[in-house]
């Protein structure tokens, strides 16, 4: 049965519950720098009336579809995350799969709260300080607190008697083209504040001590990728470089190389599993347990990015929104096929993880351009995105750095890839481009060095090498992931 709202009531209700809004028809990504604005007094007459007027117009139309886009493509990325879960432990052995899922869980959990507590006020601060604006923060570094309004106990009340809690004055309310609520906006940018640790997970899979990479990936993802983001997303330095802005529309770097680099200092820190190189120099293959587990995991990545990056437009702007998802799809697909060849003449086999690992390439090779980068451009910067990939899988592995799904390959060195690519393809500054890989990359790697190094010291970040051989799902678990 439906219930029937009166329409002066949902006006009023809806007038109280929506925050910040933006007024650019088609934004760059992660644009909306307002975030941290202090709580704001309740709704006057006139501001009520002046959004009742809108809501009457057809930009309110607009603005509910902007807003539900946005809240899909949250719900997109969440699935990204059971996508890092199923190919993380379906590339690793199964003795150590209820860990991997047990770290996947722990992080999207801890991302959204810490994200929530301290994380989105780090990451958008709001206005840098200038002459204008004396008490805004310094582009370096801010470290904010819960999200705005969280801890306020005052409420508004509706006709109806019920209370409504206040997110934002409308003082920044106009007729012009609006997108998304306040608490859209925390929900989509908290669910890419998990992904940095997600990547850290399948690059120390299988020998870390998890009690160390709990810390770790808690302090990674609240501070450390939410300051780096801050110089780009969030007004700071990188976003007011004489060469020009940094350009990064979805986070090849600020999200996949800070993690692929983040990735790539705890696994120096951590050493190679046992016995995956001999003492002559020799590399032996740890062979993945489940690869339609796998396979399944890198198709819902793949689904999700639709939401990662289409939903970076800010808005559901029809060209905007659709440009992206087919340079999306054309970066991805062409990665696959270049990563499928160049493995098949180098490796003489055609080989899965390659071709999986392929498709992932060349997504996170594009999303530094997606909205930048024509289609027919989006297929070469996906396909050598998965030439890149498969040298650099096979390099790394040389070098003796054990990193069992290819984490910071794919990540780091396709991040940097993808950031690069859209000055070539896109107009962006190639300087400008250089310096925000530079700081991001090097930031990410110190970071999350020091951190390694401090819990190593304090309480060890290794399993010992029994728990390493019977398996961490026995050892810090207590359970086996299939019975039998």
């Amino acid at each position: 049965m439906k219930t029937h709202i009166k329409f002066p009531l949902f006006k009023l209700l809806l007038a109280f519950a929506c925050g910040i809004f933006t007024s650019s028809p088609v934004l760059k990504a992660q644009d909306a720098a307002s975030a941290a604005a202090p709580p704001a007094p309740a709704p006057s007459v006139e501001e009520l009336q002046t959004y009742a007027k809108f809501m009457e117009s057809q930009d309110a139309a607009h603005f509910t579809v902007d807003n539900l886009w946005i809240l899909i493509a949250s719900f997109l990325v969440f699935i990204m995350h059971l996508g890092f879960s199923t190919l993380e432990s379906g590339l690793c052995q199964k003795k150590n799969t209820v860990n991997i899922l047990f770290k996947n869980a722990f992080i999207i959990a801890m991302g959204v709260l810490t994200y929530f507590f301290v994380g989105f006020n780090t990451h958008y601060p709001g206005a840098v300080k200038s002459d204008e604006n004396p008490d805004g923060w310094n582009g370096y570094f801010h470290l904010g607190g819960p999200v705005t309004n969280s801890f306020d106990d005052e409420q508004n009340v509706a006709e109806d008697g019920k209370p409504t809690h206040k997110t934002e004055a409308f003082s920044n309310l106009t007729n012009e083209y609006a997108s998304y609520t306040y608490w859209t906006d925390f929900l989509f940018q908290a669910m890419f504040a998990a992904t940095a640790a997600t990547i850290v997970s399948g690059a120390v899979a299988e020998r870390v001590k998890l009690s160390a990479f709990l810390i770790h990936s808690t302090i990674l993802v609240a501070i450390g990728y939410t300051v780096a983001g801050s110089w780009h997303w969030g007004t700071g330095w990188l976003s007011s470089l004489k060469s020009g802005a940094f350009y990064d529309f979805a986070g090849s770097t600020v999200v996949h190389a800070f993690g692929g680099f983040a990735a790539l200092a705890f696994v120096l820190v951590l050493g190679p599993r046992k016995g995956k190189y001999g003492k002559d120099g020799s590399i032996k293959p740890i062979v993945a347990h489940n690869f339609p587990l796998a396979a399944i995991g890198v198709f819902l990545l793949f689904l999700g990015w639709f939401g990662f990056n289409g939903g970076s437009v800010l808005s559901a702007d029809p060209a905007g929104v659709s440009l992206v998802c087919v340079t999306t799809a054309l970066a991805a697909c062409g990665g696959a096929i270049a990563s499928i060849i160049t493995s098949w003449v180098s490796l003489k086999k055609p080989d899965l993880s390659m071709a999986l690992n392929g498709f992932l390439a060349g997504l996170v090779g594009i999303t530094a351009g997606a909205d930048a980068i024509a289609p027919m451009q989006s297929i070469i910067v996906g396909a050598i995105a998965g030439v890149i990939v498969v040298f650099s899988i096979i390099a790394i592995d040389r070098a003796k750095i054990d990193d069992p799904v290819g984490a910071v390959s794919v990540h780091g060195v396709c991040g940097v890839w993808g950031t690069l690519a859209v000055a070539i393809f896109g107009g962006a500054n190639m300087q400008s481009q250089i310096t925000g890989i530079v700081a991001v990359c090097a930031f990410a790697f110190v970071f999350s060095y020091a951190l390694a190094v401090i819990l190593k010291s304090v309480m060890g970040i290794r399993a010992s090498e029994e728990e390493e051989h019977r398996g961490l799902d026995i050892t810090e678990h207590g359970q086996e992931a299939y019975a039998g």
